[in-house]
């Protein structure tokens, strides 16, 4: 099971990197919505449904893909000691 924390980077099955910065609940449905931001170009927040957020990779639409979740934890180890 895929899981979320707070803080810490994921990697979605593009490629691109993303840091979340939180969890809020949408006005209309009180869904968990997911807010992250790009670790690259203008650093923009973006927001998601939790449940999409952790979701699997439809592996029909994207038959090349190997990460299995559409977002997942990445381990990033300090290079300071």
């Amino acid at each position: 099971m895929n899981q979320l924390i707070i803080g810490r980077v994921y990697k979605q099955f593009k490629g691109n990197y993303y840091v979340v910065e939180g969890v809020a609940k949408d006005s209309e449905t009180k869904e968990d919505m997911v807010i992250y931001r790009r670790l690259y170009e203008d650093g923009s927040l973006w927001v998601r449904p939790k449940e999409m957020f952790l979701s699997e990779v439809d592996h029909n639409k994207y038959p090349s893909v190997t990460q299995k979740y559409r977002f997942e934890l990445v381990e990033i180890e300090s290079k300071v000691k």
